[in-house]
């Protein structure tokens, strides 16, 4: 989400007149995108600030600096007081206001006038122009389908810094993908922070199993994809719909937290261990193929060495392809951080996520140990800064596969047989090429 939000900005300012640029030390305009999800991205914002304040002193002059995202919709005026160097603090529902906030501030600069201009008012409008964002892959592009969440899981901030839930009309989303592919993107990915809770509001029979449904009748995408889906709104429509359209990629990102119904709770979750392992043994009778990855927290306030094991057991049982894993921190506003303290010890959650973090590795060794032999369509999406014979891709799966080929296959699905496991991705050789690819790969 902050990628694409990136994305849009950037196309705003290009719409703008400005240009992108590498080199830092030669902007006009700075802007830094936050994201406040997890501990310690406030003081990477103002070690970032400082660097940049740093620059200017030594150049004798200084950029625009716009502060973007969840930290500045979270911290607001508190930037301010923290750093000189910020001239536009901007919230995550206004971010189309940037470019008309950055010109003020150009325009205050010959003044030596430094009045610092914020919008962080809630916004329930979330259209957004047509063609706009500046997409940065080639190959994949991110379409929003719903902003904000009204879940409030304990632990999360982001119903406090993205707003409320606030669906994005079908047509548009159609427009935007239709507009991506006919620029060459051949995947999509959805965004929203509950993405399977969509809900079309220019359509009453448009739900998220519809929505995937019709976006799979646009020519030319070869792909869907979607993050992140919460367990609870996974309905036998959604899974009907992945099993059945032959565009939706066959791996569901599918948070858990916590292994242990107990925790569960705490957290509001409002699903139990065996629900979740109920819904596993669904999607795995419907698509044995289905690649699975999820996130957890160790550490939340109150769990046990038993509710641990519980994590530890749930894991073993269910076998994810990847996981995202973290020590749980307070976050700012969040029901946790108001009802329940923090009552595991570092040194314990360290503990734990090593435990935790040792047996996915296990897992997930064995997981792509088993892909040797066998092969699998590639998306290819890349190639290598390193290689220049080398290409990289996904599979249906979501899993990273690397091989030789030719540049010109960046864009393409391309069969491949998995000869070798890395920690992390698979290695394989093109088989099945066309006549021009059979010459081309020797």
């Amino acid at each position: 989400m902050n990628v694409h939000d990136s994305e849009r900005m950037a196309g705003l300012l290009e719409q703008s007149g400005y240009e992108p640029t590498t080199d830092e030390g030669d902007a006009d305009v700075i802007v830094i995108n936050t994201c406040s999800v997890r501990e310690r991205a406030e003081e990477k914002l103002f070690t970032r600030l400082g660097e940049i304040r740093l620059m200017a002193e030594q150049q004798g002059s200084r950029p625009v600096v716009a502060v973007a995202g969840c930290v500045a919709q979270q911290e607001g005026s508190q930037i301010l007081r923290r750093s000189k160097a910020v001239d536009v603090i901007v919230g995550t529902q206004n971010l189309k206001r940037l470019p008309m906030l950055v010109t003020e501030a150009v325009e205050r600069k010959p003044a030596h006038q430094h009045r610092p201009a914020m919008a962080l008012d809630p916004v329930d409008d979330v259209s957004f122009p047509l063609g706009i964002a500046r997409r940065s892959d080639p190959v994949k592009a991110y379409v929003t389908i719903i902003e904000g969440c009204n879940e409030f899981c304990a632990f999360c901030v982001v119903p406090y810094t993205r707003g409320h839930e606030r669906m994005r009309p079908m047509a548009d989303i159609l427009a935007d993908a239709r507009h991506a592919v006919a620029t060459g993107a051949r995947e999509v990915q959805l965004l929203g922070q509950i993405v399977n809770h969509y809900q079309a509001p220019d359509d009453a029979a448009c739900d998220f199993a519809a929505l995937l449904e019709r976006l799979s009748g646009i020519e030319g995408l070869s792909r869907i994809r979607f993050a992140s889906p919460h367990p609870r709104h996974v309905t036998p429509r959604m899974i009907a719909a992945m099993r059945d359209l032959p565009g939706v990629c066959r791996h569901l990102h599918l948070p858990v937290q916590s292994g242990s119904t107990r925790v569960l709770a705490a957290m509001r979750r409002r699903h139990t261990r065996e629900q979740y392992l109920d819904l596993v043994s669904a999607l795995r009778d419907a698509m044995p193929d289905i690649a699975l990855s999820t996130d957890m927290i160790v550490g939340f306030p109150g769990e046990q060495d038993s509710d641990f094991d519980d994590t530890l057991s749930l894991v073993s049982t269910v076998r994810y392809h990847s996981m995202f894993s973290f020590k749980y921190s307070e976050r700012p506003n969040t029901l946790a951080s108001k009802r329940l303290p923090d009552d595991v010890s570092d040194i314990e959650k360290t503990r734990r996520i090593v435990a935790l973090q040792a047996l996915q590795k296990q897992i997930q060794a064995e997981v792509f140990g088993a892909a040797v032999g066998r092969t699998f369509d590639v998306l290819v999406d890349s190639r290598s800064a390193r290689r220049e014979w080398e290409l990289s891709g996904r599979t249906s799966g979501n899993t990273v596969v690397n091989f030789a080929g030719r540049h010109e296959w960046v864009g393409r699905t391309v069969p491949v047989l998995i000869t070798g496991a890395n920690p992390n991705s698979l290695r394989g050789n093109a088989v099945m090429l066309d006549a021009v690819g059979a010459e081309a790969y020797g």
